[in-house]
């Protein structure tokens, strides 16, 4: 036998899960009241947590929407299938639902990240599967300790991310030139045609950080097909060929390393939202870079030069509205490090294959 809550229209079993969630609906608490364990009518247990979940999002669409907006969508289809009502704006509680003690994930793949946080043992983890058009396939509820098995090395990895603050004007440079280094390499009105993106720099073939920006700034504008809201590098893809289109060079080339388009010593970020992802370096770091001195003089991660463009989305495109550019060296004179840490670390674990069976 189904039932359904007709004001949300969540449908669920004839099965004890369903007495609990009209006891939830009817207590008229919030995902912010913590509820005891040993309440029998109020508390979820994980097996009962798991199957109300699964019954109610399986096949729910979070088609096109950003990781953010992903999220919340999810943890509003959480709140009508457990009685919650649903807040206007979700706090950053840990865990995320205090009611029942778990966090929410939505997962794609079977990489698990836990960002700023260590697993906790008693703490419930809703995993939620999502197919490659981002559909909801599974859910699965675990405890803290079940990942602690799971997580085979314990390493976090931290990476480093910046805020993206864009100013009054469409284009900016935000420097006031090259790194000093970098300027006894450069030469205006310089060709790219005979060669290639991934081709190590030369004395005499980079062109100055202003030059780049005034051949790049015609792309304010324009709008290109938005391919999912975690496929990065296919968005960055479709940027880095018109790049690539700007600077004069006949092909497109893209192998994930950094700085993007190595011959120019440029790194192409693609900004929706206002958190910059730096990788594992900060970008006003005095470490060599991998490649060929030139002229007698290292190269340098600091001395790289930044393409930062902001974007809105709307349906399945995204359109360029700023690009802000700048050296490594001073790329934190412009974008301040996020929320004020020198890095955010997470964990990641690898989650069986059938782990949603």
């Amino acid at each position: 036998m189904l039932m359904t809550d007709d004001d949300q229209g969540t449908v669920f079993s004839d099965y004890t899960p369903h007495r609990r969630y009209d006891a939830i609906r009817d207590s008229k608490l919030t995902i912010y009241d913590p509820i005891d364990p040993d309440d029998p009518d109020l508390w979820i247990p994980a097996d009962e947590l798991e199957h109300l979940l699964d019954t109610a999002l399986r096949r729910v669409s979070l088609s096109g929407l950003a990781p953010r907006t992903r999220s919340k969508h999810a943890k509003e289809h959480i709140c009508r299938a457990l009685g919650y009502p649903v807040p206007k704006g979700f706090r950053k509680t840990k865990p995320r639902f205090p009611c029942q003690r778990f966090d929410v994930y939505v997962q794609k793949s079977n990489n698990l990240q836990i960002w700023n946080e260590d697993l906790e043992p008693e703490r419930r983890y809703v995993i939620i599967r999502v197919s490659e058009n981002e559909m909801v396939t599974g859910v699965r509820v675990v405890t803290g300790a079940i990942l602690m098995h799971l997580d085979t090395t314990g390493t976090r990895t931290r990476k480093y991310q910046a805020r993206m603050v864009t100013g009054a004007r469409p284009f900016e440079l935000a420097t006031d030139g090259d790194t000093e280094l970098l300027r006894h390499l450069v030469r205006s009105h310089v060709s790219n045609r005979s060669y290639g993106p991934l081709d190590h720099p030369r004395k005499g073939q980079l062109m100055p950080i202003d030059e780049v920006l005034d051949r790049l700034r015609s792309m304010i504008g324009m709008s290109f097909g938005y391919l999912g809201s975690d496929q990065e590098r296919n968005r960055g893809g479709a940027l880095h060929a018109l790049v690539c289109q700007r600077l004069g060079y006949d092909d497109f080339q893209d192998d994930g390393q950094f700085p993007d388009l190595r011959h120019q010593l440029i790194e192409v970020k693609l900004q929706t939202s206002s958190t910059i992802d730096l990788g594992l370096v900060l970008p006003s770091s005095t470490e060599a870079l991998d490649m060929p001195m030139i002229d007698g003089y290292k190269l340098r991660v600091c001395d790289v030069r930044y393409a930062l463009f902001f974007a809105v989305k709307k349906n399945d495109n995204v359109t360029l509205t700023h690009l802000i550019m700048t050296t490594g060296e001073r790329f934190f004179d412009r974008f301040p490090l996020f929320t004020g840490k020198l890095m955010n670390t997470k964990l990641q674990i690898s989650l069986p294959a059938d782990f949603f069976r």
